[in-house]
């Protein structure tokens, strides 16, 4: 996992800690970007965790054709860079189609798989074969076992660089569940292991056509990651979660963040002494 050490060269960190991937759910402006990143920048300096900037340039997967998508592709590419560019950090947004393999790499430090498209082979070669680090979202259908596949997919287009992503399994119509027997099982491909603390407490398929949540639960699942031995965690963050434009339901208030961190700092310590 030397990648990793790469992919943090910038930022003075502990490196027993967990990492971050955080940010808002998708790029809404450049004022929104700019103030998560500062926030959770600082917060990750203070507490010594290397820091990853998330956030979509396009929501492709969206319950109702009405709701929001993004303000363009490439506008959002570019503010996504601006963030990585001023702060010194790697960042990490969704791609969805071979095409954008190459063109999101422009501006992109990894490319991150869908979960519903976490078996889809040309999107999986397209993104190994543009060089960056592939984070592959495990399908809330998929098992932690089956995840070899996806990794197995990328190595052999010749990269190396893989991360995996549990993010809940499918349970009934309208509600996720987490097995954490996952985040072992799918470290035995030798790949880092992320827990998407957010996007695991989605409540799906609502018949409002607005994807529900359960935010309260955000640190429970954290928790619960960095004690079966999670090396990452990824946390979309706002401001303003009700008012947010893709996932408000599930996020983490800016505010709580850096408590929350804090706790999970001394949980990590305590893991892994």
């Amino acid at each position: 996992m030397e990648f990793l050490t790469e992919l943090f060269k910038k930022q003075s960190y502990d490196p027993q800690n967990f990492f971050l991937i955080a940010g808002p759910c998708v790029v809404e402006s450049e004022e929104l970007v700019m103030e998560v990143a500062d926030s959770v920048y600082s917060i990750c300096k203070k507490l010594g965790i290397p820091y990853v900037f998330k956030a979509s340039y396009r929501k492709a997967n969206r319950t109702s054709g009405s709701s929001f998508t993004g303000i363009g592709d490439e506008a959002a590419m570019q503010l996504v860079k601006k963030v990585g560019e001023h702060y010194g950090l790697p960042t990490t947004s969704d791609i969805h189609t071979h095409e954008e393999a190459g063109q999101a790499a422009k501006y992109i430090d990894i490319l991150q798989i869908p979960a519903f498209l976490c078996r889809q082979t040309d999107l999986l070669v397209a993104a190994a074969e543009t060089g960056k680090i592939v984070n592959v979202k495990k399908g809330q259908f998929v098992s932690g076992d089956a995840m070899k596949f996806a990794v197995d997919k990328i190595r052999k287009a010749g990269n190396q660089k893989v991360m995996l992503t549990e993010r809940g399994t499918t349970f009934g119509y309208q509600d996720l569940v987490v097995d954490y027997r996952n985040i072992p099982i799918m470290a035995e491909n030798n790949v880092p292991v992320i827990m998407d603390c957010t996007h695991s407490l989605q409540q799906p398929n609502q018949t409002t056509g607005v994807t529900g949540g359960n935010p309260r639960l955000i640190g429970t699942i954290a928790k619960a990651a960095i004690a079966t031995g999670a090396n990452g965690l990824f946390i979309e963050t706002h401001p303003n979660p009700e008012c947010a434009k893709s996932d408000g339901a599930n996020m983490l208030h800016l505010n709580k963040l850096e408590e929350l961190l804090v706790q999970l700092v001394k949980l990590r310590k305590a893991v892994v002494n």
